[in-house]
């Protein structure tokens, strides 16, 4: 619908609400969201990415805290306990996240096309869905704990607290997936500052449960993991609360809430390859884990601290990534494929030069770095050998996340699927395997994820260059976009 200037009707009618009282300009500079189908690119970029970098730091202290409170004021085998149950949270966290991708593309691309009815429907399926979901992923992460423990071969010394840490995060896991997928609706029409507001609110209350359930009151991992979800919690109720008073388009009205099946057909084609990638690949690397657990505790606490830090290493890419993602999806709604094709050039050497600065400052200063875990020589030792194998590979992961993003942006996530799949869990354990029997040795089972990162990179960069989006006519780009 039009109105007799040619403008979006609905758009026209949302400015005129806005102008009641004589406030509509200053609500208007106000605006939360962000058309990225015009205007500077770099400036789109960065406004979005830096948010979101700011949010996924505060995202990571979550378990980053974690694991330096249990070190520090419990022990090296509850740092291990604690690190080693990453993968199995991944697995289920993977698959929801990929789906809060296929709704942000959805979404996005509604915004990017100024369609406001698809827009309020894809909101509210998201919403819907993601409260079945909630109860599924509770029940379903339950029921894996002592399969998946068993399954990585768990030292005795470390199960306990292991099974303890997942079974209370598990059950409080519903409020990350909110979380997830009310930042990825604001994410996706350009809104980066609200999720960034909420997670240093609820970062900073998990720092001081962390101090209070572990340092003061002793209550080891088991207070550890309540400190985590009830900080979920918490950024899952802000972020449902902003967008329940929202008045845009994108608000949440809870009277309104719907699954219809177009739209969430349209989620699960972009969600569901790369949630099932991101949950195959956790699945897999239950198995690199066992790898790891072979060399003792000691190994298991050094691989921990370094994931961490190597956590802190990748936020840059990824909320880079994410920015391409949503740059991508609102210019392809649009019918913008240049201006979409020099979004994801400009992503690529912005994520470049940002890690491999990263991954320097990584290397020296490895020692002091790991020591904000623990002071264990041996873990020391471990952690920083996995630093100095792995960290001059990071540069490569830019290629696949960004390539990976933008093509997630046009609705294409089933290629990535595949070729992730075969890079992240065939490839690298074919790679593990292949060491194993060459003897087993620790320079090999370090080398199993950036080998994997190198092949992933490589196929994605070729795929991309072929792919609708790098095709200069718009018309023959959207008749194949779903193939």
């Amino acid at each position: 619908l039009t109105c007799a200037t040619g403008c979006d009707m609905l758009k026209c009618v949302e400015l005129q609400e806005l102008n009641k009282g004589g406030l509509g300009t200053a609500r208007a500079f106000h605006r939360r969201d962000a058309d990225m189908t015009q205007g500077s690119i770099w400036r789109q970029l960065v406004g979005f990415s830096v948010p979101m970098a700011i949010g996924l730091l505060f995202q990571q202290l979550y378990n980053t805290v974690d694991t330096i409170v249990v070190g520090q004021f419990v022990s090296t085998q509850a740092l291990a306990a604690v690190g080693s149950t990453s993968s199995i949270i991944n697995m289920l966290v993977g698959l929801s996240a990929g789906l809060s991708t296929g709704a942000s593309v959805i979404i996005s691309q509604c915004y990017g096309a100024h369609d406001h009815h698809s827009l309020h429907d894809a909101v509210h399926t998201t919403i819907s869905f993601t409260l079945i979901l909630c109860v599924l992923m509770t029940l379903l992460g339950v029921c894996i704990v002592r399969p998946m423990l068993d399954m990585m071969s768990t030292p005795a010394d470390v199960y306990g607290k292991a099974e303890s840490y997942l079974m209370i995060y598990f059950l409080g896991i519903s409020g990350l997936l909110l979380y997830n997928m009310g930042s990825a609706i604001l994410q996706a029409i350009g809104d980066s500052r609200r999720p960034l507001y909420f997670l240093c609110f609820s970062a900073i209350n998990n720092i001081i449960f962390d101090l209070l359930f572990v340092a003061v009151l002793g209550m080891g991992v088991e207070g550890a993991a309540y400190a985590t979800i009830l900080s979920q919690f918490l950024s899952a109720a802000l972020v449902l609360f902003s967008l329940t008073h929202d008045h845009a388009a994108y608000g949440i009205r809870w009277r309104e809430l719907c699954i219809r099946r177009d739209v969430l057909r349209n989620i699960f084609s972009v969600g569901l390859p790369s949630g099932i990638q991101q949950a195959i690949t956790n699945f897999s690397n239950v198995f690199v884990q066992s790898y790891i657990n072979a060399f003792g505790s000691a190994c298991m606490a050094g691989w921990s601290s370094y994931n961490k830090l190597d956590a802190f290493i990748l936020i840059p890419v990824q909320s880079i990534a994410l920015a391409s993602t949503t740059f991508v999806g609102q210019n392809w709604g649009a019918k913008k494929l240049a201006r979409a094709r020099q979004g994801v050039r400009q992503t690529l050497t912005m994520s470049l030069a940002v890690t491999a600065l990263l991954a320097l400052v990584l290397i020296f200063l490895a020692r002091p770095l790991l020591e904000l875990f623990g002071n264990d020589e041996s873990m020391l030792e471990y952690g920083r050998r996995f630093i100095l194998v792995i960290s001059p590979f990071y540069v490569t992961i830019c290629f696949n996340q960004i390539y990976g993003g933008a093509l997630r942006g046009i609705g294409c996530a089933k290629a990535p699927m595949i070729i992730m799949l075969f890079s992240f869990v065939a490839f690298r354990q074919l790679f593990l395997l292949a060491n194993q029997l060459l003897g087993g040795s620790f320079v090999g089972v370090a080398l199993a994820y950036p080998m994997g990162w190198v092949i992933c990179s490589t196929l994605l960069a070729l795929y991309y260059r072929r792919s609708p989006l790098c095709r200069e006519q718009p018309a023959a780009a959207l008749e194949t976009a779903g193939e």
